[in-house]
């Protein structure tokens, strides 16, 4: 029977709820939510990679509530207030030296839109409107708002409104587990670099800004790459003048291991994007970091027409800024990057023990508290399972039959799961994802 709901859901074939019931989520607690017929589920995507407390957190809560209690939102236009004051330092605290600047926005995607904008603007201000392109990276995603979807490397999301976007240059980017150079990630130098050093030298001319997200292209696969790339990419942007443009939406406060995944490589990008984790997944918010030298080309006399005029109704909503603060101090007070550097370590052991060299298990990976287990037909050739068949689909499925929401990106599991996960919970966890995987094959 026809699904007849008011509610289109994102990311989602409505009619595969004709087999697939939809889950009414009633409350969350930790890292569970809870339907409205009682049973629970391991929120083993952090609702949207966006969730690092748990849901329900005490903590959050109670930030928001007293910030309601003096004002929910305020134009920001020409008006501040103290959450994001506080919200602003605490980020160029955490954040190389170099950035100094915190423009306001609400979702990932807007972020992304509004440091491309800033990116060209700055062009156009100092008068070189030639660079008015962008470089991205095969298996790249930034969110799907059109200037956003101009940057993606996924054709999944861009091949339907590829007639109505701008045209960048697309190139191929790293993938370790298929390195045409039979290379290790641990030890190679990331001489898969060689294709975005020949699209610099061909392009520059047109290039403002080059964007990917370091270490780890969530949506693209769960595909992670070393430090080094990145490294090599802000030295030959330098060189060409290209901007560079880090996403660290999915990727930032922790994620990686480190608080930003840039640390890793010792680098700063012109741009930097953050969300999600900015307030631990309680209220949209978004932040573009950048420097002195961008801020600088458009401060001027009102007259010379010069400012950033782009805005959106929420930007720097005091909520959302105040969610934002607590998660900081959270971070602070229960060194939560130390003590998940530990926690993690521990589940990446049990899925290795679980996974590695079992049937159809092309890789088993880890970038601190992300793991991501890629099925294939033939773990000789690495050839892929058949598309249409979905048996990543089917696994999410069977998963949420056994207790775990454990969505999968085509043929790859993954787990990225709130902080306050226990051991115990991680072992369950990975117990139910390796029942479903055998049971499905």
């Amino acid at each position: 029977m026809k699904v007849n709901t008011p509610i289109w859901h994102p990311c989602t074939q409505m009619k595969d709820h004709e087999t697939y019931p939809i889950i009414k989520i009633e409350r969350g607690e930790g890292i569970y939510l809870f339907d409205d017929a009682g049973r629970k589920y391991i929120d083993a995507v952090s609702s949207w990679w966006v969730n690092l407390f748990g849901h329900n957190n005490p903590r959050l809560k109670k930030a928001i509530s007293d910030q309601m209690d003096k004002i929910e939102h305020v134009i920001f236009a020409g008006i501040t207030h103290t959450p994001a004051q506080t919200l602003a330092d605490e980020l160029v605290k955490l954040t190389p030296e170099k950035l100094t600047k915190v423009f306001f926005a609400d979702i990932g995607s807007a972020a992304v839109e509004s440091a491309m904008k800033l990116s060209y603007g700055y062009r156009y201000n100092t008068g070189n409107t030639k660079k008015n392109r962008y470089m991205y990276l095969d298996a790249g995603y930034h969110g799907e708002t059109l200037g956003a979807l101009s940057v993606c490397g996924e054709e999944l999301y861009t091949e339907l409104f590829g007639n109505i976007m701008i045209e960048n240059v697309r190139v191929q980017g790293p993938d370790c587990y298929r390195c045409p150079f039979a290379k290790e990630r641990s030890s190679c130098d990331a001489e898969c670099f060689c294709h975005m050093e020949k699209a610099m030298a061909e392009n520059h001319d047109r290039i403002t800004a080059v964007i990917l997200e370091p270490l780890l292209q969530c949506a693209g696969g769960f595909k992670m790459y070393p430090p080094r790339y990145l490294q090599k990419l802000v030295q030959a942007a330098e060189h060409y003048d290209i901007h560079t443009i880090f996403d660290e939406i999915a990727c930032g406060f922790g994620r990686t291991g480190t608080m930003f995944a840039l640390e890793q490589a010792g680098v700063c990008p012109d741009f930097l994007c953050l969300s999600k984790g900015i307030t631990s997944g309680y209220l949209p918010l978004s932040v573009v970091m950048t420097h002195d030298g961008i801020y600088d080309a458009f401060y001027d006399d009102y007259t010379t027409l010069k400012a950033f005029l782009h805005s959106h109704s929420y930007t720097g909503n005091p909520l959302a800024c105040a969610a934002g603060v607590e998660t900081m101090k959270i971070f602070r007070e229960d060194k939560v990057v130390e003590t998940n550097a530990k926690k993690f370590h521990a589940m990446h052991e049990y899925l290795d023990k679980k996974f590695l060299g079992k049937p159809h298990v092309g890789e088993v990976r880890h970038l601190g508290c992300v793991s991501a287990v890629e099925l294939v037909k033939d773990t000789d050739t690495k050839e892929k399972f058949e598309w249409k068949d979905r048996t990543g689909f089917r696994i999410f499925r069977k998963a949420i039959e056994k207790g775990a929401y454990l969505r999968n990106l085509g043929d790859v599991i993954y787990f990225m799961t709130p902080y306050v996960i226990t051991e115990d919970e991680m072992i369950k966890l990975a117990d139910i994802a390796y029942e479903s995987v055998y049971e499905v094959l």
